[in-house]
């Protein structure tokens, strides 16, 4: 099978180079490609490579017995396989499946300390599984966040080189709307994206085949998968409650009003009995998380009801994938973006921003109107991002803008299925485009830039 290039296969380059490395935890939910991506890095890097699975092979699970030295770590796992070889300054050690053995965290400290191996680890469910470890080497470790493939990552596996990201970008920046050539493929290339996601077992198979062949299938087997997670790993949590959150996702995004609604999960169910549930699906990995601000102002942290909030999937493909059979087959045959009320635009520029790093925010004010899908920030400003299902008036984007109650709000962002352009402080992009903007954003806000806009954003943009 063909290696997919992800985003982290640079991070791991660039690790590798620093002079006071430290051992790095890999986290991310199941099936992304975590393991696959270190075995390359690890192949291609170093003369040995001891991988360690402690689901495949639990009896390496006594290496710890005599402490976390790494001396003896080394000298036990070489007593369970005296074939693995040591070689100093040349040997990755790979800790696979760790949520099956987390209290192996604890030896990164003594790892790093020793200085005399490189040291990964990887598994799914880290997040919550941390409080298991004995001491998660605060300080002597290095976490990297893994996703699925973004839109970027997806490009690159359909053979897009990176002058052709470099491309989009320069639109971006340049405010210079697309050819219409490139528009349509694009928007096509980001419908495939959509329906199929980004778990590299899907995207490897469109690949090869040429076709949606046995997608479906296999999203839904991933699923299944997660759902299996959910009972052998939800540990002394009500796993029927987080089955239940986990199932009612794409329900509740069908609604127009798309606040995941606790009370409809099940009869009498009540916030602070779910809470936990929701949260455990985050630090899985499976799902994000967008918090309702109690207000549209700076600082954000602190500046939200945990009470309120959307669910959507990390990955858009496994959402497609639990939806009605009407509503697939209103999206593959009809090419029906707008199928659940737009549920779908916000939930795929929801996974674009995650993955970009931002965390997710919206606002709704109470006895209004006044809604906004979501909010990202630069070191001066709070900018809405509105999603339109239809390339019609942002009508919360432009008072947001215009009024003088949020005055850290001074231009805000539309993402339509249609062309670039910019109006009333309000810069227009489409989908496709979500995956640059933070890019877009830390780099366009030099005052230097000035010049690649129409005075209508120059004014309040670079005052």
């Amino acid at each position: 099978m063909a290696y997919l290039k992800r985003k982290i296969d640079q991070y791991l380059e660039e690790w590798k180079t620093k002079d006071e490395k430290k051992p790095l935890i890999v986290k991310g939910c199941r099936q992304i490609g975590k393991t696959e991506s270190i075995r390359l890095f690890g192949r291609t890097h170093y003369e040995s490579i001891i991988e360690i699975n402690f689901i495949e092979e639990p009896k390496y699970k006594s290496i710890i017995e005599d402490g976390f030295n790494a001396g003896d770590i080394i000298k036990n796992i070489s007593r369970i396989d005296p074939e693995k070889r040591f070689i100093e300054g040349k040997t990755l050690i790979f800790f696979d499946e760790v949520q099956d053995f987390p209290n192996i965290v604890t030896s990164l400290k003594f790892f790093s300390i020793d200085g005399r191996y490189d040291v990964i680890c990887s598994g799914s469910l880290l997040g919550i599984n941390y409080h298991m470890v004995e001491s998660n080497s605060v300080g002597y470790k290095t976490d990297y966040q893994m996703y699925s493939l973004d839109f970027e990552e997806f490009l690159w596996a359909k053979g897009y080189e990176q002058d052709f990201v470099e491309d989009l970008y320069s639109h971006m920046k340049e405010q210079k709307p697309f050819n219409n050539s490139i528009l349509q493929t694009c928007f096509q290339l980001f419908l495939d994206y959509c329906i199929l996601g980004g778990m590299p077992a899907v995207v490897r198979d469109y690949i090869e085949k040429g076709t949606f062949e046995n997608s479906l299938t296999t999203q839904r087997q991933l699923i299944a998968d997660y759902q299996e997670d959910i009972r052998k790993y939800a540990d002394g949590m009500d796993q029927t409650r987080i089955l239940n959150v986990f199932d009612h996702i794409p329900i509740q995004l069908a609604k127009e009003n798309k606040k995941f609604q606790i009370s409809k999960v099940t009869s009498g169910a009540r916030f602070k009995d779910y809470r936990g549930c929701v949260e455990w699906l985050k630090d899985a990995g499976v799902i994000n998380i967008c918090y309702c601000l109690n207000y549209p102002e700076l600082p954000i942290k602190g500046n939200y009801d945990q009470t309120k909030m959307k669910l959507y999937f990390a990955d858009n493909g496994l959402f497609i994938s639990m939806l009605d059979d009407e509503a697939q087959d209103d999206l593959r045959a009809n090419k029906n973006m707008n199928i659940y009320k737009g549920a779908l635009y916000e939930s795929v520029v929801g996974e674009a921003l995650v993955k970009s790093g931002y965390q997710l925010y919206y606002y709704k004010k109470d006895n209004s109107t006044l809604e906004e899908d979501f909010f990202v920030r630069t070191a001066e400003n709070l900018i809405p991002v509105e999603v339109k299902s239809t390339n019609g008036r942002a009508k919360s984007l432009r008072t947001l803008i215009e009024s003088q109650s949020y005055p850290e709000i001074s231009f805000g962002i539309k993402l339509v299925n249609g062309n670039i352009g910019h109006e009333n402080h309000i810069l227009t992009f489409p989908y496709f485009c979500t995956f640059l903007l933070k890019r877009y954003l830390g780099e366009c806000s030099h005052k230097e830039k000035n010049e690649l806009y129409q005075s209508d954003v120059r004014e309040k943009y670079f005052e």
